[in-house]
């Protein structure tokens, strides 16, 4: 996998060390193990997904997480991103709206004995206002905009990155926090599942 990612362009080592590290075949149904190695996204419970490992290295690669700060993680899905952030971070602050998955993601996480990780289960564009500001917010679901609750929540010099367009057309987007306004910057099409809640799709 990691010479993969290499070969797709991903540089950053801090990332890749943190890719090898994190056992993904540990976040799917055991069905699914034999592919976990493999670069697509896979099927979770609750019709949900774990993004494939380029994009999950991507992702983490744009946000540039340094150890020493917070994270804002929307959408933990199986656990298995939320652990790559948690290998770089300080800590975690990862909110998945689905309690079976949120459950299971929290289990996977203690028993890999991952500990700078707080996992809540409630609307994640309503972000987690009581642990802001964050220094980096991971949104992996598509929205229509950028919820503004996690703008408002991101440090002046954070980024954020997430997917932003309709089921048919998504791009990737980079949103550094500066203290002269939002830059917005565009990282190439992508795939994910709606963003359901308040600051989103309503379904």
């Amino acid at each position: 996998m990691i010479e993969r990612l290499r070969r797709k362009g991903i540089r950053d080592e801090g990332v890749l060390r943190a890719m090898l590290e994190v056992p993904r075949h540990r976040f799917v149904e055991e069905a699914l193990q034999s592919r976990a190695q493999d670069d697509h996204a896979l099927p979770i419970k609750c019709g949900q997904t774990i993004s494939q490992p380029y994009m999950v290295a991507r992702m983490t690669e744009l946000l540039g997480i340094k150890k020493h700060q917070r994270v804002l993680e929307v959408g933990a899905g199986s656990g298995y991103q939320t652990a790559i952030l948690a290998r770089l971070a300080g800590q975690v602050f990862a909110i998945e709206r689905i309690p079976e998955l949120a459950e299971l993601a929290r289990s996977r996480l203690e028993r890999l004995g991952i500990l700078n990780v707080v996992l809540g289960q409630f609307d994640g564009t309503l972000g987690w206002a009581g642990h802001a500001p964050y220094d980096a917010v991971l949104v992996a679901a598509a929205a229509p905009s950028v919820p503004e609750p996690l703008i408002g929540q991101l440090a002046t010099g954070g980024v954020l990155v997430m997917p932003i367009g309709d089921e048919g057309s998504q791009r990737l987007v980079r949103v550094r926090r500066e203290s002269t306004g939002n830059r917005f910057e565009d990282h190439g099409a992508c795939v994910f599942v709606k963003l359901i809640g308040e600051h989103s799709w309503k379904s």
